[in-house]
């Protein structure tokens, strides 16, 4: 297949999105490029790591296929309606085919003002540009469903954010960049018209084998809701911290996208929360699920006209899907933590077993991911190298010995169930103080340490001493800013 290049996205009309060019920029240079990627989309040779591709991604030149399009969207902002957001300082270049034939959006972040800026100078500075091409790749790497990296280019210009810092501009790549807020202006902005042609062009683009449902636009809602409620699990498996749900940062898709304030729980706590704005906790590890479960509702909100035409009846028929989340997230939940230790066909009253053993690396203050890939570790009785972690080990040798118990119910090698479990239970993450001194070195001029991590991201699963090291004991209260 020949690379394909098009925007279908524009034939929704002109009410979801403005037709907008790239801000050109004095003297872009790179910071990463992703091969892998870039031969997966088929991305032409000539516009890779080649001046026009420098050209290409700083946005100080535009190919005949690309179409610069900033997307028009609402998003409820901690809990408060802001009606038109939009792509302030991203743009929309063209969309592309696969090798697979799966289609994805390409959009540069930082290229410049639109007019969704609000004052805003449309750019992006070099370190949150960095946060996201390093965890959204590692996170890629380990099977959640997210944005990707194409490259990554400074820009030779220095924006203001607290201080002067370095602006850069960064290709992310995604299934599609539409949100639940997408649909929220759709319904605030738009006609019934709107909103039927946006829930139309989803189901045709994410999920094709709902057109012949009886009740297809239902059946939307619940596939998102699926797909949410599956996402969300998989961050908690990992103790990831989106940081910033708001409704404009969640996709229809259910791909992890907006990566600003995110980070890694280290010592398990199910309050974490690492957003500097974040300051009642809204966003914390353990409100994920139920925020999700809010931004569904905000979706179902904009989809009644399209549910029923009796609006009683239509809000009855959203709740059923509503009401029926938490149960997908806790089925979901199940199988990701079951995987995590090691069990076989998981039921609902395993769920005791991991939260019983959450709650026990928060009384102890365990690091969430040096738990589990030592529990992984090959041992005459599975999971023995793990207590050494544990001061008051009594607690853990409780929670072992079920654990052990349950396990006999399929019975495993202690070598077989090892092999299994490492190729699950992450090696290293990208650790918060690590991300933190790899921006600094990239803001010193060395890039080193950047593409390291890079290429240690290929292999997750593989240990690496370097990259699994926990955070220094003076590394706590760690705050993370949105400030792209």
């Amino acid at each position: 297949m020949a690379f394909t290049a098009e925007l279908t996205y524009r034939a929704l009309g002109p009410l979801f999105y403005q037709t907008v060019a790239p801000t050109p920029v004095s003297a872009p240079d790179w910071l990463l490029f992703n091969e892998a990627l870039a031969s997966e989309l088929q991305w032409p040779e000539d516009a890779q790591v080649t001046q026009l591709g420098l050209q290409y991604f700083s946005g100080n030149q535009l190919a005949p296929w690309m179409q610069p399009t900033a997307l028009a969207y609402t998003g409820h902002q901690f809990g408060s309606l802001a009606p038109r957001l939009g792509d302030g300082r991203a743009l929309l270049l063209t969309e592309v085919l696969s090798q697979n034939g799966q289609r994805f959006d390409v959009q540069l972040k930082g290229a410049g003002p639109t007019p969704f800026s609000r004052r805003g100078d449309g750019r992006a500075a070099l370190g949150p540009v960095l946060r996201e091409y390093l965890i959204s790749e590692w996170m890629a790497a380990v099977g959640v469903r997210t944005s990707r990296a194409l490259a990554a280019v400074t820009t030779g210009e220095m924006i203001y954010r607290d201080t002067r810092v370095p602006g850069a501009v960064l290709t992310r790549v995604a299934a599609s960049h539409i949100r639940i807020g997408t649909f929220q202006y759709a319904s605030i902005h738009g006609t019934a018209s709107d909103v039927k042609a946006l829930a139309d062009y989803v189901i045709k683009r994410h999920y094709p084998q709902l057109a012949t449902e009886a009740e297809p636009y239902l059946a939307l809602l619940r596939a998102i809701a699926a797909a949410q409620a599956d996402l969300i699990a998989h961050w908690m498996s990992l103790g990831f911290v989106h940081g910033v749900m708001n409704t404009d940062n969640m996709t229809v898709s259910g791909e992890t996208i907006d990566y600003g304030p995110c980070a890694f729980i280290d010592a398990f706590s199910p309050n974490a929360c690492f957003s500097s704005i974040d300051t009642q906790g809204r966003y914390a590890y353990r409100n994920q699920p139920p925020i999700a479960q809010w931004n569904l509702a905000r979706l179902a909100e904009s989809l009644l006209g399209l549910l029923d035409a009796d609006e009683q009846q239509a809000i009855a028929k959203a709740m059923t899907v509503l009401n029926d989340f938490p149960a997908m997230y806790q089925a979901a939940r199940l199988l990701r933590f079951a995987t995590k230790l090691g069990l076989q066909a998981p039921v609902e009253s395993d769920l005791p077993l991991v939260d019983d053993l959450l709650n026990l690396l928060a009384e102890q203050q365990i690091d969430f991911t040096l738990f589990f890939r030592e529990l992984s570790i090959d041992a005459a009785t599975p999971g023995q190298a793990a207590k050494a972690l544990f001061a008051e080990a009594a607690a853990f040798d409780a929670w072992h010995q079920r654990w052990l118990n349950r396990l006999a119910a399929n019975p495993i090698s202690p070598e077989a169930l090892s092999q299994q479990l490492l190729q699950v239970n992450p090696a290293f993450i990208p650790r918060n103080f690590r991300i933190e001194q790899i921006i600094d070195s990239a803001l010193n001029g060395d890039l080193a340490p950047a593409k390291a991590f890079v290429k240690a991201s290929q292999s997750p699963f593989v240990d690496d001493e370097y990259w699994a090291t926990l955070p220094p004991a003076d590394f706590c209260d760690y705050r993370t800013f949105c400030g792209t």
